[in-house]
């Protein structure tokens, strides 16, 4: 289970900017042209609102349930939903949290 949320992650990554940089390269760095072009209809308002909230509920949960299970590098998933998206952030947080219940999991078969 682990591959596919880490397969998700990546694509979670291309996606996103393959869509971002064309724009990119057409616009430059433009921060104006970009908030316009962002909630250039409601549609897109509607759209950006529902990943901001989900982006927060997203943060929220990593932060209270990496820290009940002890979840390394969870700071990297709350970077890469600032700067990736919620298509980076969640599936690269359940890959990390997999990890630790392999690694649990495991370790009590040894014993």
């Amino acid at each position: 289970m682990p591959a596919i949320y880490l397969i998700l992650a990546i694509l979670g990554t291309l996606f996103p900017y393959a869509a971002l940089v064309p724009w990119v390269i057409e616009n430059g760095v433009n921060p104006s042209l970009f908030l316009a072009d962002l909630l250039a209809n409601p549609i897109s308002v509607f759209a950006w609102i529902d990943v901001v909230i989900s982006a927060i509920a997203l943060i929220v949960f990593i932060i209270t349930d990496g820290r009940q299970h002890d979840i390394r590098y969870r700071s990297l998933a709350i970077a890469g939903t600032l700067t990736i998206g919620v298509s980076f952030g969640l599936p690269f947080y359940l890959y990390l949290r997999e990890r630790v219940k392999l690694r649990a999991f495991f370790s009590h078969e040894d014993s």
